[in-house]
């Protein structure tokens, strides 16, 4: 493999350190959120509602949105709104349950009369975190409750910020939310973890939110489970000399409006092409109206990166590991084939993450940022199931494997495991 250029290593320097600042400036919030779920484990509901009264800015009394408030929320949406909305849903859940269908159990002999195997058995209660945010991302509800009603989930619990838009809740209610509460950020974490008056605990908790839903997930895990700790959303586009410097800025932004600290960048091969999408950025930003937050974003996190070789190029990319990863090379397959870290590939110009964040294709747009996709792939409807292994055996297999099982525990001065294992030899061989 071709050794990076000292360029690139500078720029890998770079990212270490701001990592490090990160880290440094999450101590703040770190703290902050240890009070609040303190204090919603200490007070329950009383404490969600002060939070919603200091955070949101909203007296709430009555958490849980009816079945009345949820049925005319759908009935207010606009016509197409719904059409499309619907659209998706249905996108989403047809491929959840392709991925679905792959998750079989199983049931083996490894040994004469030794039955191994595992059962696959869906999560109980699942917690679904809906984020208010910037704008109203009516795709965001699919991407958690749909997977876990394809997955078979008893009952899928969903919060979202008491300012959140109606048709945030007619969403979630059209994509089978069995219970829908008006309270949001760390304290909604705290309360799907913990249970109060009003909200049940939860035994996972999914979906994505700011710097402090995040800290509250990590906070909480362990009494409950979660499924990542997610960052800024992220887009990298590795392209050869055959890109378009017009579609891959648009990509850029259409990813940067998402929020300031949206991390953004073009890994090329092309110098020509490199220069072109500079420009071309910096262009489409005089025009677009969301130019307040994804400006920000191009010009604190955003890059572009030279490589003088596919080599490099590839291995670069790997090591960004991006949420989005989109390839515009001249052979996209080829390309696609040789990456490894990504959280969803988009293979070509034609495959655009705009269809994966709005649902429109049936990918789950929840996937893992912040270098995760070195070792985690994105949501998912194996996300909201177990694997589960179960074992029996027949007497002959107590002949095969309990004496080497007596002769370890024996080595290793452990009586009480060489008993266990002598009882069941002796019992068959009588």
């Amino acid at each position: 493999m071709s050794q990076l250029s000292p360029d690139l290593q500078s720029k890998l320097s770079h990212i270490k350190s701001a990592k490090t600042d990160i880290s440094a400036d999450t101590r703040v919030i770190e703290d902050a959120v240890k009070d609040i779920i303190r204090s919603v484990c200490d007070s329950g509901d009383k404490a969600l509602q002060h939070y919603s009264k200091l955070f949101d800015k909203v007296d709430v009394e009555s958490f849980e949105i009816t079945l009345a408030s949820r049925e005319a929320a759908v009935l207010n949406l606009d016509p197409q709104t719904r059409k499309d909305s619907e659209f998706a849903i249905e996108q989403v859940r047809n491929f959840a349950q392709a991925q679905r269908d792959t998750i079989l159990p199983l049931e083996i002999e490894t040994l004469p009369g030794v039955h191994l195997g595992h059962r696959v058995i869906p999560i109980e209660r699942i917690g679904a975190y809906v984020p208010g945010g910037r704008y109203p991302i009516l795709a965001a509800p699919l991407m958690t409750i749909i997977p876990a009603k394809v997955a078979g989930c008893d009952e899928v619990i969903v919060c979202l910020p008491p300012t959140a838009h109606e048709s945030m809740i007619a969403v979630c209610h059209l994509c089978g939310a069995d219970r829908i509460f008006r309270v949001g950020g760390a304290q909604a974490i705290a309360a799907m973890a913990y249970g109060t008056e009003s909200i049940p605990s939860v035994d996972k908790i999914v979906g994505p939110g700011n710097a402090y839903v995040n800290e509250a997930k990590r906070q909480v895990f362990g009494p409950v489970g979660i499924d990542a700790l997610a960052g800024p959303s992220e887009i990298f586009i590795v392209a050869d000399e055959t890109g378009n410097a017009e579609m891959i800025a648009t990509d850029l932004l259409a990813q940067a409006e998402h929020d300031v600290r949206t991390r953004v960048g073009l890994i090329t091969t092309d110098r020509a092409l490199a220069q072109a999408t500079l420009i071309e950025v910096e262009r489409q930003l005089e025009s677009l109206s969301t130019a307040d937050v994804a400006g920000p974003a191009w010009h604190d996190y955003g890059e572009i990166t030279f490589c003088d070789s596919e080599e490099a190029m590839i291995a670069y990319s790997d090591y960004i590991a991006a949420e989005h990863l989109q390839v515009h090379t001249a052979d996209p397959h080829a390309t696609a084939a040789k990456l490894r870290n990504f959280g969803s590939l988009f293979i070509g110009e034609l495959a655009s993450v705009v269809y994966s964040d709005k649902g429109c294709c049936g990918t789950n747009h929840t996937l893992p940022t912040m270098s995760s996709s070195r070792y985690t792939g994105g949501l998912w409807v194996g996300a909201y199931l177990k694997i589960c292994t179960h074992q029996w055996l027949d007497k002959e297999a107590v002949e095969i494997v309990a004496p080497s099982a007596v002769r370890q525990s024996a080595s290793e001065g452990m009586e009480g495991h060489r008993r266990a294992a002598a009882l069941r030899l002796n019992d068959v061989e009588k």
